[in-house]
């Protein structure tokens, strides 16, 4: 038996759970701060389809603490930069923060200016395309095809842009799935509104014949 190995096993282990306890704990906070940055994107998102902009921006002036604070905090857990829940809650809050800036400045918020890593930043980029569909699909229900028009372009812009991403899953997680959902929802998208656009200058149409029938009758 070779002497002194229990005592090396039990010092070893109490180095190890001293540094599993701290990490535990920065997990344990880690969740509680991702669940509130995913709740204020998500709310964010639904502000601005109701077109609360200020609200959302609040929103997501909180989130974007949170964001820099959390990142701040797994500088020394770089371990736990990787599991699902960050990457989530970050692509979210890049989901929210986009789709608020092309709705009220018509701007895109960068990856540096996010300040998040550039895979949450993909998925969010992927993710704000459907989005934008709500937005162009409330639009053409409007009659407001050239707005709308507007967000159909720059869903397409996103889609060519990501699509040139061509990296395995393992390197871009999820990507390549979200790239298939928006070209699928840009083709839906445009369909929905050629049908919806070809309808209204019929009926425009109708309501000219119309107008003029009757002015001839009077």
């Amino acid at each position: 038996m070779v002497k002194g190995i229990s005592e090396v096993i039990e010092k070893d282990l109490e180095f190890i759970e001293s540094l599993l306890t701290i990490k535990d704990k920065a997990r344990e906070e880690t969740i509680v701060v991702s669940r509130e940055i995913t709740r204020l994107s998500t709310e964010a998102i639904r502000l601005v389809h109701l077109r609360k902009f200020n609200e959302a921006e609040k929103l997501l002036n909180e989130a974007s603490i949170a964001v820099k604070n959390l990142l701040e905090k797994l500088s020394n857990h770089p371990d736990l930069m990787y599991c699902g829940l960050i990457h989530g809650c970050l692509a979210e809050y890049v989901e929210a923060r986009i789709l608020l800036d092309l709705t009220c400045e018509r701007r895109l918020a960068g990856l540096q200016e996010l300040g998040v890593p550039y895979i949450p930043y993909l998925q969010g980029l992927g993710d704000v395309v459907g989005e934008l569909r709500r937005l162009a699909i409330d639009l053409i229900k409007a009659g407001s095809f050239n707005e709308a028009s507007l967000y159909i372009d720059i869903m397409e812009e996103i889609y060519q842009g990501l699509r040139k991403l061509s990296f395995p899953d393992a390197l871009t997680p999820g990507l390549r799935h979200k790239v298939d959902v928006a070209r699928r929802l840009i083709e839906d998208t445009k369909i929905l509104f050629i049908n919806a656009y070809n309808a209204n200058k019929l009926m425009e149409k109708l309501d000219l014949k119309t107008a003029s029938l009757k002015s001839a009758n009077d």
